[in-house]
C-alpha cells in the first residue's frame, strides 16, 4: 500500500513540477488568444467563407489561427461556420488553423521540448490544410457535404466566444475598461473550457514519465531501419493521442514524455496533430454531420495528419533541424528554484488573478452552460424582478425551454454547448 501511495504522489508531483514548467507561457499565451478573439472582428471574415478555393480556405485559416485554442471550441465554431455556408474545405481549415497556428499552442511546445518542435507545429499545420484542401473531393463527395450541412443545420449550437464589434481603435481599447472585460471573459472562458484538458494531460504525463524505459522500447520501434521506424512512429502516435482522450494544450506534456521515451521526430508530430481525431471529439463529429461525413471526414484528417509529419520529419531532417538529444525525467519535469521562471510565474499568477478578478467585478455566470459574461454585453432575460445573463441567444431559448418544461437549468446544458 505504501508503494502504491508513493507512485501516486510521485505522479503528481511530476505533474506539478511540469505546469510549473509553463504556468507563465500558458498565462501569456491564453492572454495573447484573449486579446485577439476580443479585439479582432470576425464578422467580416466570417461572410467570406463560402465557395471553394484557395482565398475562403485561406481566410478560414487565419480565423482559426486568431481564435481560442480549444479542439472543442473549434469543432463547434467549425460547424457553426459550416451552417452558415462555409465549405467543407474551409471549416476543416480553420479546425487545424485554430489547434496547429494558434500562440500559445506553440509557446508551451517551445519551453518543454525545443523551438524545432514549436516551429514543426507551424509548418506542420499549415501542409496539413494544404493536404486536405486537394484530397477533400477524394473523401467526401458534394452530394454528402450538402448532406452534412442540412444535418449540421439542424444541430444544436455549440459555444462561441463572441469579439468586439465596437469600431475602437487599437490604442483606445489598451485604455478602455470594457475592452479588457472582452479580453478577460475571454481570457476566462478559454480557461473554463480548458482546464480539464490541461490538467488530464499533466497527470498523464506525470504517470507516463515513471513507467521504465523498457516500455517505450516495446511500444515504440527504436532499432529498425529509419523508414520503417518512422512509418511505425507516426501510425503510433495519433493512436496514442485517440485512445488518451487529451486534445489542445494538454498533449503538449504527454508529447514530451513520449519524445523522452524514444519516439521519432515525426511521431511526435503525428501525435500532437492528432488532437482532432480523440474519441469524444469524434462522437460530437457523428452528432454534428451524421455518421458517414463524420466519418470520412476523420479518415481524411488522419491522412492529412500522417503524411504531414512524415513531410515535416523529411524536411527538417533534411535541413539538420531535427534535435539530437532527448531530454531526461529530469529535464522534462524540471524542479522549483529561485530563478527567471520563478518570477515569471509570479507575474503569470497576478495577470490571472488580475483578469480573473475582472470577470468577477463585471461579469454574471450563465446558468445554463456555466461560463462568464460581461452583464454589459450580455443577453438577458427579465424574471420575477431580476435580470439573468446569457452569453448567447440560445442559452436563452435553452433556460425559457427548461423552465417552461419544468426543469433545472442545468438540465439544458447537456443542449447548450460543446466545448
Amino acid at each position: 500500500m505504501a508503494d502504491i501511495l508513493r507512485t501516486i504522489a510521485d505522479g503528481i508531483a511530476n505533474a506539478a513540477l511540469m505546469a510549473y514548467e509553463v504556468w507563465w507561457a500558458l498565462v501569456l499565451g491564453f492572454l495573447v488568444s484573449a486579446v485577439v478573439q476580443a479585439w479582432v472582428p470576425r464578422s467580416r471574415i466570417e461572410a467570406s467563407l463560402s465557395g471553394g478555393g484557395p482565398k475562403p480556405v485561406g481566410l478560414a485559416t487565419a480565423l482559426g489561427a486568431a481564435s481560442s485554442s480549444c479542439s472543442y471550441a473549434a469543432v463547434a465554431i467549425a460547424k457553426s461556420l459550416f451552417q452558415k455556408g462555409a465549405s467543407a474545405a474551409s471549416a476543416l481549415a480553420f479546425q487545424f488553423a485554430s489547434t496547429n497556428l494558434v500562440w500559445e499552442l506553440g509557446l508551451v511546445l517551445w519551453i518543454l521540448i525545443g523551438w524545432q518542435f514549436a516551429l514543426a507545429e507551424f509548418v506542420g499545420g499549415l501542409i496539413m490544410i494544404v493536404l486536405m484542401a486537394l484530397a477533400l473531393r477524394g473523401f467526401i463527395s458534394p452530394r454528402l457535404e450538402a448532406r452534412a450541412r442540412e444535418h449540421a443545420q439542424a444541430a444544436a449550437t455549440g459555444h462561441e466566444h463572441h469579439s468586439a464589434e465596437s469600431g475602437l481603435s487599437w490604442s483606445r481599447r489598451v485604455r478602455s475598461a470594457e475592452a479588457w472585460s472582452d479580453v478577460a471573459h475571454n481570457f476566462r472562458g478559454d480557461w473554463q473550457m480548458l482546464w480539464k484538458e490541461i490538467g488530464i494531460g499533466f497527470l498523464l504525463a506525470g504517470f507516463v514519465g515513471l513507467l521504465p524505459m523498457d516500455v517505450f522500447n516495446t511500444l515504440f520501434v527504436t532499432d529498425a531501419p529509419g523508414p520503417l521506424r518512422t512509418i511505425e512512429n507516426v501510425l503510433v502516435g495519433p493512436l496514442i493521442a485517440i485512445l488518451s482522450f487529451v486534445c489542445s494544450v494538454g498533449n503538449v506534456p504527454l508529447a514530451a514524455v513520449l519524445w523522452a521515451g524514444g519516439i521519432s521526430f515525426p511521431g511526435v508530430m503525428a501525435f500532437i496533430f492528432a488532437d482532432l481525431v480523440v474519441l469524444p471529439i469524434i462522437a460530437i463529429y457523428v452528432k454534428y454531420y451524421g455518421r458517414a461525413f463524420a466519418l470520412r471526414m476523420t479518415a481524411l484528417m488522419l491522412v492529412a495528419m500522417v503524411v504531414a509529419a512524415l513531410l515535416v520529419g523529411g524536411l527538417f531532417d533534411l535541413l539538420g533541424l531535427v534535435p539530437t538529444t532527448r531530454p531526461s525525467a529530469d529535464d522534462v519535469f524540471g524542479s522549483v528554484e529561485l530563478n527567471y521562471k520563478l518570477v515569471l510565474n509570479v507575474l503569470g499568477l497576478a495577470v490571472f488573478a488580475a483578469l480573473i478578478a475582472m470577470t468577477m467585478r463585471r461579469g454574471a455566470s450563465d446558468p445554463v452552460c456555466g461560463m462568464a459574461v460581461d452583464r454589459a454585453k450580455a443577453v438577458t432575460l427579465e424574471e420575477d424582478g431580476h435580470t439573468v445573463y446569457f452569453c448567447s441567444e440560445h442559452c436563452r431559448h435553452a433556460y425559457a425551454a427548461a423552465n417552461k418544461d419544468g426543469q433545472e437549468p442545468a438540465a439544458a446544458h447537456a443542449h447548450a454547448h460543446h466545448h
